[in-house]
């Protein structure tokens, strides 16, 4: 940096998570001249960061810190950390003298799904919705070939959701458009079961149709996976958002908004065949829901067989998808 000497051995260190909107002026040569991209931990950093958090915690001789690495993709140090805190003190709570594996997945999933709320007042017909609605989602991930498969559902609600699903993620550095399709498609599984079901739909489907949304645009206006648009993209690397301007055309405004709604719309009614051809099991499978509240993917086996695709990894919960990363830091 400039204003000091060449021989007082200070080094000027900094952080940022948004490098995208910093000067330019301030990355040039002499001043922060030396950039390092710390990315989250991979799948062997994990086991590496547990082993450093779990030191001064006793837990079980049975204790798998390859499975706890797999569990928990797309989580940072921090949330490991935390992970490790919230597993020992649900061990102290049951009285336990050690941690065991069943304590690291119930701090798991009360991080990210939060605080189970099982004297939420829902009424036998609600509940009985989001049993299907959550049984739809598990139906169309496992009869996909490029959908994370759901590995456990409940429909014991857990912060502002009434029902939660984990699944069984790949964590891919590319990802192909038949994934992506494969991926909204499971997504819209809830809603189609509510409507294969019941022949009416909810407002539950709100983060589904979200999360669906930003996919398609994702595709249509950044990856150019789209025919109609074509291989363009009009993705912004240096940050700069458009705020009063839009650097296409009223006319591909509206084919955008067209071609969005037509992949949506095409998953949708893909997702309501497959439900209307495998109605008896997912029938099956959401009055088991209603019946146990929380089933596993053990469960989905016993209905459906044994899943034709996937790999033998162990079942991890999916957080922070890379792709919904990229769109979320594109619309911010």
């Amino acid at each position: 940096m400039d204003g000091f000497g060449t021989n007082t051995n200070v080094i000027v260190l900094a952080a940022t998570n948004r490098a995208d909107v910093l000067d330019k002026a301030l990355m040039r040569a002499g001043r922060f001249d030396r950039q390092i991209y710390v990315e989250l931990p991979n799948i062997n950093e994990r086991k590496e960061i547990f082993n450093v958090h779990l030191r001064p915690i006793k837990t079980a001789e049975a204790l798998d810190l390859d499975f706890l690495a797999k569990q928990t993709p797309g989580f940072s140090g921090a949330d490991i950390a935390n992970v490790c805190n919230e597993a020992a003190l649900i061990a102290a709570r049951k009285g336990k003298k050690a941690v065991s594996k069943e304590d690291f997945m119930d701090a798991v999933d009360r991080i990210v799904g939060g605080l189970e709320k099982k004297t939420k007042i829902i009424t036998p017909e609600e509940r009985k919705a989001i049993a299907f609605h959550e049984a739809g989602h598990a139906t169309v991930s496992w009869l996909l070939e490029h959908a994370a498969p759901l590995v456990k559902v409940t429909i014991v609600p857990r912060g502002q959701s009434l029902g939660a699903a984990w699944y069984l993620p790949e964590e891919r550095q590319i990802v192909r458009t038949e994934q992506i399709l494969d991926e909204m498609c499971a997504a819209l599984g809830g809603r189609a079961s509510e409507e294969v079901t019941f022949g009416k739909i909810s407002t539950g489907a709100l983060s589904d149709l979200e999360k669906v949304t930003k996919q398609a645009r994702a595709m249509v206006t950044i990856y150019g996976l789209n025919d109609k648009i074509g291989n363009l993209t009009y993705y912004d690397s240096s940050g700069q958002e458009y705020n009063f301007t839009k650097p296409y055309s009223e006319q591909t405004a509206q084919l955008i908004d067209q071609e969005i709604s037509k992949i949506i719309e095409t998953q949708y009614q893909r997702a309501i065949q497959i439900l209307t051809e495998n109605k008896e099991k997912l029938t099956r499978l959401a009055h088991l829901l209603l019946e146990r509240e929380v089933i596993f993917k053990e469960d989905l086996e016993d209905i459906f067989g044994k899943r034709q695709y996937g790999n033998d990894i162990e079942p991890t919960v999916k957080v922070n998808e890379s792709l919904q990363q990229q769109v979320d830091a594109t619309e911010s």
